[in-house]
């Protein structure tokens, strides 16, 4: 059975994280929410290590994580995907973590995949990868365009990098993933049952 780590963070985009979490375990992947703290938080890290505090969403909703991140535990030997939710103060806090940053770099480095949403894809940015096709949420179009190959496509897969632009195009970023961990036929079984519109990216 596939494996997917999906981050979380306070403003993490609500829609991002569910849509995807959900229809990833849909397809029968194995999902594990991982919290990842802001420096407000980190002096009380030590006390929650295996019970995270409730994420506070980018539109107030809270959400329990899993677990709290810890790069010793999220490593590419126990995962097939990293997924990398936006929202702009959690692509903040996500981003600028070295062990996230790291974490990225292994994954690829693996042929393992990494799924980044929306503003996560700074993520792309801060951990250096190479110049190649992404996309983002307009927001850090400026941010990414001269690093990278800019795409205004709603889903971008590039090698092991799949990066999508906005809120409402996770569905289609969520089965795709679906789709590289598990086939089409998979993609297909997950999306039935959904009823999406006729012509809709299903």
């Amino acid at each position: 059975m596939p494996a997917a780590l999906i981050l979380i963070a306070d403003g993490t985009e609500e829609m991002e994280f569910t849509i995807t979490y959900d229809t990833l375990v849909r397809a029968g992947v194995s999902c594990t929410s991982a919290f990842v703290s802001d420096e407000k938080r980190e002096g009380a890290s030590a006390g929650y290590e295996s019970n995270p505090p409730f994420a506070k969403g980018s539109r107030g909703i809270r959400i329990l994580p899993d677990t709290y991140f810890s790069p010793h535990a999220a490593t590419p030997d126990k995962y097939d995907l990293l997924v990398i939710p936006g929202g702009a103060k959690g692509a903040e806090t996500i981003s600028s973590n070295s062990s996230v940053q790291h974490l990225v770099r292994e994954y690829l480095q693996a042929g393992k995949y990494v799924g980044m949403i929306c503003a996560g894809s700074l993520v792309a940015l801060t951990s250096g990868l190479s110049k190649q096709p992404v996309t983002s949420h307009p927001s850090v179009h400026d941010q990414l365009k001269d690093t990278f190959i800019y795409s205004e496509d709603p889903v971008v897969v590039s090698g092991k990098l799949v990066t999508r632009c906005v809120p409402g195009t996770t569905f289609p970023f969520a089965l795709t993933l679906v789709e590289l961990l598990c086939g089409k036929e998979k993609r297909a079984e997950v999306a039935g049952p959904m009823i999406f519109p006729p012509g809709t990216f299903a």
